[in-house]
């Protein structure tokens, strides 16, 4: 007979086979489930450090250009601050010129005094008298000298001033040259890129550069050398004006008051356009602000709309779910998971209702500082245009300058007196 052969090893029984299979099946769930999870939280890594660095980068080149401003907006009054002491280094110049020529023609009224005086020494027996004409030549001699002396004064102040405006302007131009320097590289930084070939790794990129200023410190340097060339300036213009005054021998209270007004309303006009400038800018500035705002709560009030409907859709289901017959009305995964959805979704359109309220005041509170910045602008423009029909008023006023050489006569002694019409004047 024949016989079956038996396989030899251990035999499972079937429970044995069937709990592997679910063991097998079990796993298969966890491993998928495992790496379902792990992929939504690389999935979500990812999104947060995409825009986490997008954010930075995009936050990094916001300041680069809001500094770059700022430099720019220095560089643009540091320039205008060289170019107004240039011309007041030429006014200066010609003023202390002008005074050297007039102390340089009072020589030849001391000499026609004293050739005078030393005329008369020739007088003899009792014409040598203490007569009027000797102490008006006498008086002339002391009133020339006098002149000379404050004449000699003024030059040596003009030179020590012109000293100062040169320094200033020296110190100006420094720092001029440093922000061109400092724009151009802010520059080449917001346009690197992740495409720029010259990017690299640095050593220590986040070390402090000895010699590293703080900002408040470099707003102080900037505007301690503007501030000191506008003194120097205005102390330079109070200087011509005193040379002026020295130099002018006849009509100078007059002239005096009107160099020193058209000084004034010059100065005002040019602090008024600065003004007007400032304002045009910050009026610029919270338009283009106010726009965004605008925007950011148009975002806000969609972002609440979709959230609301998903609030809707939340309670739709968790009522849907109120229904379940019998035990089937359970407290599952799915019901804990819309509750926590609900009060995630609540406290989120809280948040934005907030957020949309304090957009909302910021709007409101944008929208009254550019009503009051319009408000000046229109009070200023008005003083300016004021102050610009002052200067054409004002030249009606201008009297022609008298030469520095007087006509003199050796013998007979005449001096240019003002015209009827300056005497009105």
């Amino acid at each position: 007979m024949a016989s079956l052969s038996v396989k030899p090893g251990q035999r499972f029984t079937m429970p044995d086979w069937q709990n592997n299979s679910l063991l097998i099946s079990a796993d298969a769930e966890q491993q998928r489930y495992n790496s379902h999870h792990i992929r939504q939280e690389g999935r979500a890594l990812r999104n947060e450090t995409g825009n986490q660095a997008r954010w930075d980068e995009h936050n990094t080149r916001t300041c680069l250009n809001d500094r770059i401003t700022s430099v720019d907006r220095w560089r643009e009054a540091l320039a205008r601050c060289l170019t107004d002491t240039d011309l007041e280094i030429d006014a200066l110049t010609k003023v202390k010129e002008a005074a050297e020529n007039a102390l340089q023609a009072k020589n030849l009224c001391l000499d026609v005094a004293i050739e005078c005086l030393t005329f008369r020494e020739s007088r003899r027996d009792i014409d040598v008298v203490r007569d009027p004409v000797e102490e008006e030549l006498l008086r002339e001699v002391k009133v020339i000298e006098k002149t000379k002396k404050e004449l000699q004064q003024r030059v040596d102040e003009a030179f020590k001033q012109l000293c100062l405006l040169k320094e200033a302007r020296q110190q100006l131009n420094c720092d001029h040259r440093h922000k061109v320097e400092t724009l151009e590289l802010d520059r080449q930084c917001v346009a690197f890129n992740v495409t720029s070939g010259n990017i690299s790794f640095k050593v220590k990129p986040t070390r402090i550069p000895e010699g590293t200023t703080a900002l408040r410190e470099w707003e102080l340097n900037s505007q301690c050398n503007k501030d000191r060339a506008e003194a120097e300036m205005r102390a330079s213009v109070d200087l011509r004006g005193a040379i002026t005054l020295s130099i002018a021998q006849t009509n100078n209270e007059l002239d005096a008051q009107r160099i020193a007004t058209e000084f004034a309303l010059r100065k005002r006009i040019r602090d008024m356009e600065g003004a007007l400038s400032e304002l045009r800018w910050q009026e610029q500035n919270t338009l283009e602000e106010i726009a965004e705002m605008e925007e950011e709560i148009r975002q806000l009030e969609e972002d609440l709309r979709k959230r609301t409907l998903d609030l809707k859709v939340a309670h739709t289901r968790l009522e849907t779910r109120t229904y379940r017959p019998h035990v089937e009305l359970c407290r599952d995964q799915a019901q804990y998971g819309l509750t926590d959805e609900v009060q995630q979704l609540e406290g989120t359109i809280r948040a934005l209702q907030q957020k949309r309220t304090e957009s909302q005041d910021a709007l409101d509170a944008l929208y009254r500082q550019l009503h009051r910045i319009q408000t000046d602008i229109g009070y200023k423009t008005n003083s300016l245009q004021l102050d610009n029909k002052c200067m054409d008023t004002r030249r009606k006023l201008v009297i022609p300058v008298e030469k520095f050489e007087p006509d003199v006569d050796a013998v007979n002694r005449t001096r240019n007196l003002p015209r009827n019409s300056q005497l009105e004047l």
